[in-house]
């Protein structure tokens, strides 16, 4: 439910922004209460952490005349609000140099709506006690298993999100839950010391803790190969992803790439070649907060604008970028629900949500059977990109090489894939009909102004540069 902290200010936020209508065309207050729980456990300790990525609790006052924007963060909207309209009024002096900067755009559509959302959630059904005891259990649970096991860290981390936006005619509200989970060894055989890891996540705590204890197995089996890794050989490889790296390549190629933000400002070479061939014609991809249930999924952006399916390849055609509002109203586009801030005391960027390749038509097996030399790629490790020369690099934590359409007992790691992003996606010649989402990311803008997103898709076959 949303939080009683905003549930008191949406009345207050509303007198705000009547009192600033008197000077502004446009005024929004945006209210944020955000909760954050991580519990965990090692073979040394156990911890409880309530201050981690997206804690926040405040307001950020949005205001647009004809050519300008203006904003204004604070801890609490209460008192007098003629006064506190003249504090904010005050504080935004421009000089004239700035004022020759300014940039004339359209004016925002304050259409009426008054909504509430809120996704189900159980979180009131655990307290911290249960969780600790969770991840304590099965991190013994998980030492007991082998010997070669040096260290165990399991970790159930909660997120619930209040949010409030206010104009003269829009009221929204609006509660959802995110649960990740995650367990992680330090596993020593054959003379190397490695880390392995599996994740769980969903909307409750119930489905988390009920998914991560089932893949003991499977981390375990993981270590054990890891341990036995070999560095590859670098080359031109045909490979077939599995849906963590197929992720990490739409996140790299067409996530930044297609953050509108950077088409203002010429940052993106994806803005010359919307309309134009970018991938093979069987691939297609979609971003939103709409498009699937996941850590990144939410009602409404801190713009005000409700979550949206975007399409951005079609076809293997370059069709749309995303953008949040500023952006939008730049380049005379409608905003497609993806502003979003770090906090409510941060500028607002266009970011990703979940970004994604849709299903095909083929099989994994069939896929792995197409190959004669190559490599299954698998698990997301970190990406890099160049939006405006549409350079790629993804890092993956390790392949299985394929021998005669069969996947063998040969693992390399880590595994460095790079080159052109138009080269790699038209390289796609089969596409799997599955389709996973990674539920525990998050990104920076550049280096900085962190949000969560996700990624994945189904498994892709294509050619690239690994080393």
């Amino acid at each position: 439910m949303l939080s009683e902290f905003l549930k008191s200010r949406i009345k207050e936020a509303k007198e705000l922004v009547l009192e600033l209508r008197k000077t502004f065309k446009y005024v929004s207050v945006l209210g944020t209460d955000v909760r954050v729980q991580s519990v965990g456990a090692n073979r040394m300790s156990t911890t409880i952490d309530d201050d981690g990525l997206s804690a926040e609790c405040g307001f950020v006052v949005k205001m647009k005349n004809d050519n300008s924007f203006f904003e204004y963060s604070l801890d609490d909207i209460l008192g007098d609000k003629k006064v506190l309209a003249n504090k904010i009024i005050n504080s935004l002096k421009i000089d004239s140099d700035l004022a020759k900067k300014m940039i004339k755009t359209g004016e925002i559509e304050d259409l009426p709506l008054e909504q509430s959302f809120v996704r189900e959630s159980d979180f009131d059904k655990y307290t911290v006690e249960d969780k600790l005891q969770f991840v304590v259990d099965l991190k013994d649970k998980v030492l007991a298993k082998s010997e070669n096991i040096l260290n165990c860290m399991i970790g159930i981390s909660t997120l619930s999100v209040s949010k409030i936006f206010v104009t003269e005619n829009r009221t929204l509200d609006q509660n959802y839950t995110w649960v990740n989970g995650y367990m992680v060894v330090v596993y020593r055989e054959n003379d190397k010391v490695i880390q392995a890891r599996e994740v769980a996540w969903d909307k409750t705590i119930s489905k988390t803790m009920e998914i991560l204890p089932t893949k003991i197995d499977s981390l375990l089996d993981k270590a054990h190969h890891l341990a036995f890794a070999k560095p590859i050989e670098p080359g031109m490889y045909d490979i077939i992803t599995d849906p963590s790296i197929t992720g990490l390549i739409a996140h790299e190629a067409f996530g930044h790439g297609v953050e509108m933000d950077q088409f203002v400002k010429d940052r993106a070479l994806a803005k010359e070649y919307v309309g134009k061939y970018v991938a093979s014609p069987i691939v297609n991809m979609r971003d939103g907060a709409a498009s699937v249930l996941s850590a990144a999924s939410y009602f409404f952006d801190d713009d005000g604008i409700l979550a949206q399916d975007t399409l951005i390849i079609k076809d293997g055609i370059l069709v749309s970028g995303i953008s949040d509002m500023a952006s939008a109203l730049q380049l005379g586009t409608k905003p497609t629900g993806n502003g979003r801030r770090e906090a409510f005391d941060h500028k607002a960027y266009t970011r990703m949500t979940n970004t994604f390749f849709l299903p095909g038509k083929d099989k994994l097996e069939d896929m792995i059977k197409s190959i004669k030399h190559g490599y299954y790629i698998c698990e997301t490790s970190n990406g890099m990109e160049d939006p405006k020369n549409w350079a790629i690099q993804c890092v993956a934590e390790y392949g299985i090489e394929i021998v005669d359409g069969k996947l063998t007992e040969n693992w390399v790691s880590p595994v460095v894939m790079s080159g052109y992003v138009p080269d790699l996606l038209k390289s796609i010649s089969m596409v799997s009909d599955g389709l996973e989402i990674e539920g525990a990311g998050a990104c920076g803008k550049g280096y900085k102004e962190w949000v969560r997103v996700t990624d994945g898709g189904p498994s892709l076959k294509a050619k690239v540069k690994l080393g």
